[in-house]
């Protein structure tokens, strides 16, 4: 199956060529698409200039979810993943991250940093309190059982994807995907994934202003029609 790399990229100078390369590298039939989201440092002429395969779309600075919105339509593989740009997603990670769509069991599969057996950076307690209590929250609102709903790695079924109506422009489209899938019952897997995060100092752009956010668009897909 072809699997399209959906890759959001805001100043992303210092890890974009890398993610490239560490992605051409695995045995799939791929496409890479990445959107540039407005960067002033030279990310855009870094994709531009890497000696490989990929589509490049740029806009102006409207954040993440804006950006896998603009990549969606051009994806053309069966499979979607989200492979952020900064390096704390591993790619090899992902040809075990889509096995169970490729089987036929998934039509969404969720990179869970928090269910242990891959190697996970240490540091950042109260991000991790956060991402428990979100986590937490989907669970009761939705009924299931997600141990990591903030994940930057997910995968799915392209036409999955594209069914999403997402509107957030933000980092808030992580809670959002994850409140529509949920809503709508459809086949959702985890697997434990490697997680290299970034500190603030080295570039980590996430806040607990996006934490709060997240509860409100929880709560509000949960209550929509």
């Amino acid at each position: 199956m072809r699997v399209s790399f959906l890759m959001p990229a805001y100043n992303e100078a210092a890890t974009i060529v890398e993610v490239l390369d560490a992605v051409a590298r695995l045995d799939l039939d791929k496409q890479i698409v990445v959107v540039d989201d407005g960067s002033t440092d030279g990310t855009a002429e870094l994709v531009e200039g890497w000696d490989g395969d990929a589509l490049l779309v740029r806009q102006p600075h409207r954040g993440k979810g804006a950006a896998v919105r603009t990549a969606i339509p051009h994806a053309d593989g069966d499979i979607c993943v989200i492979q952020d740009t900064d390096l704390e997603y591993d790619p090899i990670d992902v040809p075990q991250l889509i096995e169970p769509i490729e089987r036929g069991a998934a039509d969404v599969v969720f990179g869970s940093r928090l269910r242990g057996g891959r190697p996970q950076r240490a540091y950042l307690f109260w991000h991790l309190v956060g991402n428990r209590f979100l986590s937490l929250l989907t669970n009761v609102l939705f009924n299931t059982t997600i141990s990591d709903m903030e994940t930057g790695y997910k995968a799915f079924r392209t036409e999955v994807l594209r069914s999403l109506d997402l509107r957030q422009d933000d980092f808030a489209i992580e809670p959002e995907i994850t409140a529509k899938v949920c809503k709508r019952n459809l086949r959702i897997y985890e697997l434990p994934i490697s997680y290299y995060g970034r500190t603030y100092a080295e570039g980590k752009k996430i806040t607990w202003r996006d934490g709060v956010k997240a509860v409100r668009v929880l709560v509000g897909v949960r209550l929509s029609n």
